[in-house]
């Protein structure tokens, strides 16, 4: 027969392992959310169909997920094509203050295995501008053996990332960055392509009118002003016929670019046809309208253009007619006030061609 003592040192042993069994199954329940994280974070990466998506996932959900304080996307863009296409998105780079871009002729971003290890000021400050971490992790991006960039983890713990830590995860993780990263902006090059005007650059009508019904809706929601340019490049019919189509795709081209400069990154330019643009002021009265309107004619009319084939530089000029709404009636579906809007701009248009030409009218 069993002593007390026995008895007690067998509630006491059953006890510590009732303990160590909780213990375990705890800490099995913490990793089971760990890994649903890992794995809806895989999910999100993987489905993010805009670049605006796979950047706040990189970014901002990213750190979230792994425990981090920073996560910077640092990519290559020499040609600053994936500028443009930010630029044609409405994307401002101060919206995603952890998305960079490597500097050429700065130092190469690494292209071999992730580093990991202290903070380094001098290597490591032109991947977090904006924040010091007590320890990093840098992972190249590539893809056909081709650098397109970098990730940069950074957290506040000296001990977080150090160099005898296994790379494997880390490695598979900048794998599907990568991956993703590329489908991304392929998907929006086919985008841009398809909605992009061959000659100009800028945006063809289809976009146009497009975005004019997006904005319109907006504006209805929220109750905002929204304003339409229309305009024509005057006599362009002599250009052509004098020196010729290649002359006049010169002139397209470069009044397209004065127009632009012009704008704000929230408006939309568009070649509605022929020698036709159309621009869409978001946020904009009236008043806003006519002064970025004469900017435009001023900005075309003060300096001649130069063209192959003339002896001289052309003088060109446009019309430009402009109607608001302040705001749009929500009463009349987005499509129609798209319509009407537009007809009001082009019925100005006509009347700045009629009184002279090189001259701005509002719509009444």
């Amino acid at each position: 027969m069993k002593s007390a003592v026995d008895t007690q040192a067998l509630i006491e042993e059953n006890q510590q392992l009732h303990a160590e069994m909780q213990d375990l199954l705890e800490q099995a329940r913490i990793n089971q959310q760990i890994m649903q994280r890992h794995q809806a974070f895989d999910l999100r990466l993987i489905g993010s169909g805009e670049f605006r998506d796979l950047i706040e996932t990189v970014s901002l959900l990213m750190p979230n997920t792994f425990n981090l304080e920073i996560v910077t996307l640092t990519l290559i863009d020499h040609d600053f094509d994936i500028r443009r296409i930010l630029q044609d998105l409405q994307i401002g780079l101060d919206e995603y203050p952890n998305l960079l871009f490597h500097v050429e002729g700065s130092t190469p971003l690494p292209q071999d295995k992730p580093t990991l290890g202290a903070y380094d000021l001098a290597l490591h400050k032109p991947l977090f501008p904006s924040y010091q971490p007590a320890s990093v992790a840098v992972l190249p991006l590539m893809r056909h053996q081709n650098p397109i960039g970098c990730l940069a983890l950074g957290s506040a713990h000296e001990g977080r990332f150090t160099g005898n830590l296994a790379t494997d995860f880390i490695e598979r993780l900048a794998s599907v960055v990568a991956i993703c990263l590329e489908n991304v902006i392929n998907n929006e090059r086919l985008k841009h392509i398809g909605l992009t005007d061959p000659l100009t650059g800028v945006n063809n009508r289809r976009y146009i009118e497009q975005r004019m019904q997006e904005e319109i809706g907006r504006a209805q929601r929220e109750r905002s002003a929204l304003s339409c340019l229309f305009i024509d490049i005057d006599h362009f019919k002599r250009v052509n016929d004098k020196f010729g189509h290649q002359s006049g795709d010169d002139v397209l081209r470069e009044v397209a670019t004065r127009i632009k400069k012009e704008l704000r990154l929230s408006d939309s330019l568009g070649r509605y046809g022929g020698e036709e643009f159309i621009v869409l002021l978001t946020q904009a009265t009236v008043h806003d309208a006519a002064r970025i309107a004469e900017r435009i004619r001023a900005s075309v009319a003060q300096q001649a253009i130069l063209i192959a084939g003339a002896d001289e530089a052309l003088q060109i000029t446009v019309s430009i007619g402009a109607a608001a709404q302040m705001p749009p009636d929500r009463s009349i579906p987005a499509d129609i006030a798209r319509q009407k809007l537009v007809a009001r701009a082009d019925e100005a248009l006509y009347r700045a061609k009629e009184s002279g030409r090189n001259r701005v009218v509002l719509a009444d």
